[in-house]
């Protein structure tokens, strides 16, 4: 399992790989990448930002106020050194159970326009088999559930199962893109499925929009009912 603590290097290398960011700006787009359900303090920030800054994955410098800017402080600009990108490609380069988990999925899914189509064909389909797993291991317990619960615990419940089925859906549609843009290419960015939401799209240079909201942000995904389907809260993925 990645620590939390990876998870927020991998997620604050990855923003400055593609360009320097002062405190609150690089705050703000690890927020984006990490999710509302885990956002972020100064005080989970700096801490992270000295210890790379003693590693040499970082470099910081202070810079002068833009023209015309409202406040006059010079601020600390972070930006990212030779070791730092190394570092980086190291984090990517781990397609094993950890990059498929429920604390890291969403931070290797934001940048995989820097990973390779071999690499993440394998997540997507680790994670897409984690998923599959829970659910069939509830199928046996549908019916105990049903007599045990209210309908409000019911209704929670199945809501669960259909968010985790939609997850399913979604990153099958993923696999089969990236099985489509096989051939003459293996790096670059998603071509993301047909049809009408297909999840968060692969991040463009210095833009990053949240990963899943069944997650941890913004995901759009397509929407389908199943009525016959609970889990018990355990079961299902700590979004």
């Amino acid at each position: 399992m990645a620590r939390r603590g990876e998870t927020l290097e991998l997620a604050v290398l990855g923003l400055l790989h593609e360009s320097p960011l002062h405190g609150y700006e690089l705050r703000k787009q690890v927020n984006e990448v990490l999710g509302w359900s885990r956002l972020l303090s100064y005080g989970s920030l700096y801490p992270a930002l000295k210890k790379m800054l003693k590693a040499g994955w970082i470099a910081e410098h202070v810079a002068a106020p833009e023209p015309g800017a409202v406040s006059r402080r010079h601020r600390i600009v972070y930006e990212l050194t030779p070791a730092g990108d190394a570092q980086f490609n190291r984090f990517m380069s781990d397609v094993g159970p950890s990059a498929w988990e429920d604390d890291n999925f969403d931070v290797r899914f934001a940048f995989f326009s820097r990973t390779d189509m071999e690499a993440r064909l394998r997540i997507l389909e680790g994670r897409r088999s984690r998923l599959q797993e829970r659910l069939d291991r509830v199928q046996h317990q549908l019916d105990r559930t049903q007599r045990q619960v209210d309908r409000y615990a019911m209704e929670l419940q199945r809501h669960g199962v259909e968010s985790v089925e939609r997850e399913v859906r979604w990153l099958s549609e993923l696999i089969s893109a990236e099985r489509g843009e096989a051939g003459p290419r293996s790096t670059g960015g998603l071509i993301g499925p047909s049809g009408p939401s297909t999840g968060p799209p692969g991040p463009e240079p210095g833009a990053f929009s949240g990963p899943s909201s069944g997650p941890s942000s913004g995901q759009q995904q397509n929407s389908s009912t199943r009525s016959d389907s609970s889990v018990t809260q355990e079961e299902l993925p700590r979004r």
